[in-house]
């Protein structure tokens, strides 16, 4: 549900690229695996994908991320890069903090933006602690605090979205 969710404001479909998308996706081990998490558990651009809440998530939403903003919506490899690291981070939060046994992944684009959410029915909020060099956890938020243009969180009435957006650039 998009009601209430800052800058979401006219959310576009992605929109269906040309040939010429498919010349850039090479032929590999983790394109392939990331095809496979798109017909096994759906398309989070498409719907609400629901992924069991453990560890060995972070890597599916790893691939289902890869697929969608390379492939699908033909973004730059640092975008993807980014976004992949971010949904890594949400998801190990939603796995190690809220005590679900699923979690939804959903990503959004508009024009000149992307919004990737994790909803899990905790209302627990996550915290955005100081981060200190030789630390060896703790960073998620820092990172999406760093790597995204805004995050946040949205109570829901069964639980919470915790979001990140990036600005792209449309092509």
């Amino acid at each position: 549900m998009m009601v209430g969710m800052a800058g979401l404001e006219g959310t576009e479909q992605p929109r269906q690229h040309s040939g010429a998308t498919a010349a850039r996706w090479t032929p590999a081990v983790e394109d392939e695996q990331a095809l496979k998490a798109l017909e096994l558990y759906g398309n989070p651009a498409e719907e609400d994908v629901r992924l069991p809440s453990r560890p060995e998530s972070a890597a599916i939403a790893r691939r289902l991320t890869q697929c969608v903003v390379l492939r699908q919506w033909s973004l730059s490899p640092q975008i993807a890069e980014h976004a992949v690291l971010l949904v890594s981070e949400l998801v190990g939060n939603a796995v190690r903090h809220t005590g679900a046994r699923v979690f939804g992944l959903r990503m959004l684009r508009r024009r000149g933006w992307i919004r990737i959410e994790v909803r899990d029915p905790s209302r627990g909020l996550p915290c955005l602690m100081p981060v200190h060099e030789l630390d060896v956890s703790g960073r998620g938020l820092f990172l999406v605090d760093k790597l995204s243009d805004r995050w946040g969180v949205d109570l829901q009435p069964r639980g919470k979205t915790t979001w990140f957006e990036m600005r792209v650039a449309d092509r």
